[in-house]
């Protein structure tokens, strides 16, 4: 029987297995890293290629390694790999970083391929069922994320079901340079919806964003005061999951991108380069060679869209975690979420992190922070 599985590989499973192991000295025989995907971090690198990120929204001082000025360490002398401000690192040196970590750490050869299918407790533990078999082991982590439950519009839906070229951003296999010839419509007003029209842009592309709101100018999704205990005391002082889960959401700022995206932009609008509108939702429909979308502001014409409306919120995991739940006796809040205890437990040796510990570690939950500072908890259980 394994000591740890991390259900997940993303970046917070990636990284609790770098901190179990070589932070924690766990043996490296009794971890392992369950995930469907070929390469530790898949998702992360093909919704981030997906957008043309090019520098990272968080400072350099998140990443997966243990220490924290690891990535400055690590960065190549001479300057340019990081931005303004808090030095975000650039994304090919986040990724180069991630990949000699996982190399050097040995971490690739922890990883199980497949997709868990079920959850249930065993003597001294829990078995996880998988497409390839069952593991079963004396403590699991269940590090989800949302990267398969992409949010979609009721009306895009019905665009597409009509013939129009819709697409989401971050369903897998989307590549904008497949995209047809002609406007391409951008859906969104947060850095997703940014960052994708301005790499549009660059590939010389005609591009119209819509955005319902706004500008809204935020550097990080939320106020830095979440990650220490200026918000955090109170946080932990709430004990009702509701009013938790209330403070969460007040505290995002969705749809929101940093200066250095507004900035560019709106010079890109400025130049021409790049239509803005805006106007709430009226109705689209299919026409030929491509769709049209009327709002309330106005009428526009592309080839194709493109959503930037992010994940679906709903608990990850789908029917097997849901049957786990009922099965296992698990305490939910209202929304479907885990309420953990401060270790990040939810039952005595099955653990969460990312979105599925937000109700613990508040709304840095789902980012590197919240990998790095769940990791710590988990651990030092």
């Amino acid at each position: 029987m394994l000591e740890w599985l991390i259900v997940g590989g993303g970046i917070h499973g990636t990284h609790l297995s770098h901190v179990l192991v070589h932070g924690r000295g766990v043996d490296r025989d009794r971890v392992a890293v369950l995930d469907p995907h070929a390469t530790p971090l898949q998702r992360w690198r093909e919704c981030t290629r997906a957008i043309g990120m090019r520098h990272l929204r968080s400072p350099g001082v998140h990443h997966l390694d243990l220490d924290p000025f690891a990535l400055h360490r690590f960065a190549p002398a001479g300057g340019g790999a990081f931005a303004p401000p808090y030095d975000r690192p650039s994304l090919e040196l986040f990724n180069t970083h991630c990949d000699a970590i996982v190399r050097e750490g040995g971490l690739d050869a922890l990883r199980i391929r497949g997709a868990a299918t079920g959850l249930s407790a065993v003597p001294d533990g829990y078995r996880v069922d998988t497409g390839r078999g069952a593991i079963e082991a004396r403590r699991v982590v269940l590090a989800l994320g949302l990267g398969d439950q992409v949010a979609w519009t009721g009306w895009a839906l019905a665009l597409g079901a009509a013939g129009a070229n819709v697409e989401h951003v971050f369903a897998p296999g989307f590549d904008r340079r497949a995209l047809p010839r002609g406007p391409t419509l951008v859906v969104g007003g947060g850095i997703t919806a940014g960052q994708l029209a301005l790499a549009l842009v660059r590939d010389g592309r005609e591009v119209v964003l819509w955005m319902r709101h706004p500008m809204r100018v935020h550097q990080f999704d939320s106020d830095p005061g979440w990650i220490g205990p200026r918000f955090m005391e109170g946080f932990r002082a709430e004990r009702d999951s509701a009013r938790r889960r209330a403070q969460i959401a007040g505290a995002r700022h969705r749809g929101s991108m940093p200066m250095d995206v507004a900035d560019e932009v709106g010079a890109a609008i400025r130049s021409g380069a790049l239509r803005l509108a805006g106007g709430d939702f009226v109705r689209a429909a299919p026409v030929a060679g491509g769709l049209v979308l009327e709002t309330s502001s106005g009428t526009y014409g592309a080839a194709a869209a493109v959503l930037c409306t992010g994940f679906d919120a709903r608990r990850p995991g789908g029917a097997w975690l849901d049957r786990a739940v009922d099965e296992l006796g698990l305490t939910c809040a209202a929304c479907g979420y885990p309420v953990p205890d401060a270790r990040l437990q939810w039952r005595p040796g099955l653990f969460v992190m990312g979105p599925l510990s937000e109700l613990e570690l508040g709304p840095t939950a789902r980012n590197i922070t919240g990998a790095r500072s769940g990791a710590q908890r988990i651990a030092a259980a």
